[in-house]
């Protein structure tokens, strides 16, 4: 089966603003944050082209999720914005897939670009942006969401942030 096809149809960009509740520290606190991944989900007739890909790209993990299925995700920023980025931008994709991965890539542009600071050292436009583009990505899903989860807490958040 050719790589690139297999992605353009099985491939998935995803952005998530996240709720993490850390329940081994004093007071349970709790942490918000935006998350990007790329995530490719298979039968596990599908591990040999799935380690393929990973061995192609150089990154990622699988994981079995299910008895019958496996999961190929990859969550590190640097290598979503220096290897998925570019990979897509060569090997182009069509359809509804090529728009919510012009969305995802811009999402993973200011992801970048603000790695290792803390929401509250966020400049307003970019996180607003994110919120944006979220909300955006949903009409390209082949699964639509009811209601983006945690999203009018970034919503209250970009409330707080200060002007660039």
């Amino acid at each position: 089966m050719n790589i690139t096809k297999f992605l353009s149809e099985a491939a998935c960009f995803d952005l998530q603003f996240r709720r993490d509740v850390r329940h081994k520290r004093t007071g349970t606190p709790i942490y918000y944050c935006w998350k990007a991944q790329f995530v490719i989900v298979g039968s596990l007739d599908k591990e040999d082209l799935l380690r393929q890909i990973q061995n192609t790209l150089g990154c990622g993990r699988i994981h079995y999720i299910t008895g019958t299925q496996l999961r190929y995700s990859i969550q590190d920023i640097n290598s979503l914005y220096n290897v998925i980025v570019p990979f897509f931008r060569k090997y182009q994709l069509s359809g509804n897939k090529k728009h919510d991965f012009e969305l995802w890539t811009e999402a993973i542009k200011i992801l970048f670009q603000n790695k290792g600071k803390s929401i509250s050292q966020w400049s307003k436009e970019p996180f607003q942006r994110l919120i944006d583009i979220q909300k955006a990505m949903q009409k390209y899903k082949a699964k639509k969401l009811p209601g983006l989860k945690w999203i009018s807490i970034a919503e209250s958040i970009v409330a707080t942030l200060n002007e660039a």
